[in-house]
């Protein structure tokens, strides 16, 4: 199992998640049409180069999707019940087509589930950089994590 268990996962601990991933044009427009929104910061050249940016970008929830995901190899793959909540989504400047997006996580608290024994609750906070190193998203997730199974 890549993903971490509950007991593997303790406040404070951080990482580094090593992969890495270029978006492009395509990942905006594709996003954009499935999720049906025709902001023309993402969609209309014209519109966007007249703006504050210069030119398109990104769909946030996208690069918020793409953050969370380049978690999981690291923290969640075969270990997550569920994500319950992201919260303090901010999104301090914003991600062009072209930019590779990075991610590092603090754990920041868990503890054990009330209703079932067998897994427990973790909030993350996550930094997704740019090839710069500039935060373009950061939020907090809280997710539902399995706890090892015991030794039969």
């Amino acid at each position: 199992m890549a993903g971490k268990y509950f007991q593997d996962l303790e406040v404070g601990m951080t990482f580094q998640h090593g992969q890495g991933r270029t978006v492009s044009e395509t990942d905006n427009l594709l996003f954009c049409g499935l999720t049906l929104n025709p902001q023309p910061l993402h969609v209309n050249e014209d519109f966007a180069s007249k703006s504050q940016f210069g030119t398109r970008i990104m769909n946030g929830i996208f690069t918020m999707g793409l953050v969370v995901g380049l978690t999981v190899n690291d923290l969640t793959d075969g270990t997550l019940v569920a994500n319950l909540s992201y919260d303090h989504v901010v999104h301090p400047r914003p991600t062009f087509h072209g930019d590779t997006v990075y991610v590092e996580t603090e754990v920041l608290e868990k503890r054990e589930s009330k209703s079932k024994p067998d897994r427990g609750i973790v909030r993350f906070k996550h930094w997704g950089r740019n090839q710069k190193g500039q935060v373009i998203v950061e939020l907090e997730r809280t997710a539902l994590i399995f706890k090892r199974p015991a030794a039969a």
